[in-house]
């Protein structure tokens, strides 16, 4: 196969394909993480950082700018950003785009791609970086795997190669200085493993590998050597040493060049692993202009190192999470929590009734359906391994079933609940239970949306024959089933004449959502018909500012 031009979309799909490769590889690289601390966390934090590169790549409107996509990538990466590893896969991130940028400059803003020569100086100007950020290189890290990349990168480019020659290379050397880093660091070698971040970067190099070669290198999984790994645990050489009792992270703004130090020094007395990793956009200058950075640290007292950070600037994205050893984490696929739902809604108050309840929220940036990929997107935000997806009306069933597919590639279970409108998702969200099987929630969620029977009031543009007779422009018009079955002079008539034929069949309650333009006397005009009209049913109403339909009425 030809070799590919590493441009926009060819970053796009490294991106993609490394994230794909760390979900494979999570569990093998989390079962090697024992320095600086035995955490298990080490293939799940490069997995969410990735990942979170990847999804603001993905959804910057770059076009196949190689530099946008570069940027995006980095950006993404610092925003996203878990735990030592995550933040060093960001500087390098950062140091592709930075490279990028300044070619680009140099060629008065036109740059197609990233060459040979481009990739090269990218892992050197990483190695700085990388250095910079954890204030000191640690021998048998991914610093030294990532040097001896970038050595062997810089030879390549010496002897004239192209591209994929290049990432061949410093592909080849990563494996060799992975191999070595058992006899760089003694916590390795009693532990019997060779250094879990290093790892992530060859799995980062090998996807990079096969979308520029087109050729997938197979390797056998690095495994804890019996000899000396702990049976039946997670290996560890550290257990002699007292590891501090949390990890915590946070994003860093408003904060000046010479506070960083200090900020550093203060973090040095809390704990250990520190990582400061600056955004390298918007970089602070000679001026003393303000910064924003990523903040690591694994410290006894999380609240004494988030105020360390206060003192110099403004925090944002803060995590505090238990250093256990990993056993309280969840399986492979690396998500922060087990389930959630997921409901695609219309309007401001929709989002602070369904978020109120509990649920994720995913807006329609306009009249066009919710794509699969913009799901997708959503999914991954959530957090979680399993997501009960509420689609509301807003998202074609063909993007459901590709969102499926596509979800269940990336280690998440996505169980679509069938809810044709916002009401039926309430009534679904009503009865969500985190805690039963996944299966049972579905089944349960799906009975609840099912056993609410809806319809939508909307204002008649136009004079039509509908099943209800002829209509003029500025009648309600009352659909249930797709169809017209009503016709009002007014929105507030129609919507009485439908919530009667809803209510012919029984119902206990009707829920109206009222959409942008839609004023509270609609909502007290129907309450006072459903209490002269329908004794004993009780009636809600929001004012969720949704598009397209005046009203969504449901009947439970």
């Amino acid at each position: 196969m030809a070799a590919r031009r590493l441009d926009g979309s060819g970053l796009r799909q490294w991106a993609h394909t490394a994230v794909a490769d760390l979900i494979s590889h999570t569990e093998e690289i989390n079962q090697l993480n024992v320095f600086p601390v035995a955490d298990a966390d080490t293939g799940t934090n490069m997995l969410f950082t990735m990942r979170a590169a990847w999804a603001q790549a993905d959804a910057a409107d770059t076009g196949d700018d190689v530099t946008g996509v570069a940027a995006a990538l980095a950006d993404g990466a610092l925003r996203g950003a878990r735990g030592n590893s995550g933040v060093i896969l960001s500087q390098i991130l950062r140091a592709i785009a930075e490279v990028t940028a300044a070619a680009a400059d140099d060629r008065a803003g036109v740059l197609s791609d990233i060459s040979g020569p481009l990739f090269s100086a990218a892992l050197r100007h990483a190695v700085t970086l990388v250095v910079a950020s954890m204030g000191q290189a640690v021998p048998g890290t991914i610093v030294s795997v990532l040097h001896d990349a970038a050595a062997a990168a810089e030879d390549a480019v010496s002897d004239q190669a192209d591209l994929a020659e290049v990432v061949a290379a410093s592909t080849r050397a990563a494996a060799s200085a992975l191999d070595r880093t058992p006899s760089q660091l003694d916590v390795l070698a009693d532990a019997g493993v060779v250094d879990a971040g290093g790892r992530g970067l060859l799995v980062l190099l090998d996807a990079l590998s096969a979308t520029v070669t087109g050729h997938i290198t197979r390797r056998a999984v690095y495994r804890p050597a019996p000899s000396k790994a702990h049976v039946g645990t997670t290996p560890t050489a550290t257990a002699t040493r007292s590891s501090p009792s949390f990890e915590v992270m946070y994003l860093l703004s408003d904060c000046k060049p010479d506070n960083v130090e200090r900020l550093r020094v203060r973090l040095d007395e809390l704990g250990d692993s520190i990582a400061i990793a600056a955004s390298g956009f918007g970089e602070p200058g000679e001026t003393g202009e303000t910064g924003r950075y990523s903040v690591h640290v694994h410290a006894d007292d999380a609240g004494a190192a988030v105020e360390a950070g206060l003192a110099v600037g403004t925090l944002s994205r803060i995590q505090i999470t238990a250093l256990s050893g990993g056993a309280d984490r969840l399986p492979i696929g690396s998500w922060d929590r087990q389930r959630a739902v997921l409901a695609v809604v219309d309007g401001d108050g929709a989002e602070n009734l369904f978020t109120g309840e509990g649920a994720e929220v995913l807006r329609p940036t306009s009249d066009v359906p919710v794509s699969a990929q913009q799901l997708l997107h959503a999914l991954l935000n959530t957090g979680a391994a399993q997501v009960m997806v509420l689609p509301n009306g807003y998202v074609a069933a063909e993007e459901i079933v590709a969102g499926c597919a596509v979800a269940s590639d990336w280690g998440i279970d996505m169980v679509p609940v069938p809810t044709g409108s916002m009401v039926q998702g309430l009534a679904a969200l009503a009865v969500h239970d985190p805690d039963r099987r996944l299966v049972d929630d579905g089944y349960t969620m799906a009975r609840a949306a099912a056993g609410a029977r809806f319809g939508s009031v909307r204002v008649a543009a136009e004079e039509a024959l509908t099943w209800a007779g002829t209509c003029k422009p500025g009648d309600g018009l009352g659909v249930a089933g797709d169809e017209v079955v009503i016709v009002g002079d007014d929105i507030a008539s129609a919507a009485a004449g439908l919530i009667d034929l809803l209510l012919a069949a029984g119902g206990e309650l009707v829920t109206v959502l009222t959409g942008d333009g839609v004023g509270p006397d609609v909502g007290a005009a129907l309450a006072d018909h459903v209490h002269r009209k329908h004794p004993g049913t009780e009636m809600v109403t929001f004012h969720t500012g949704h598009r397209a339909d005046a009203l969504l009425i449901g009947v439970e």
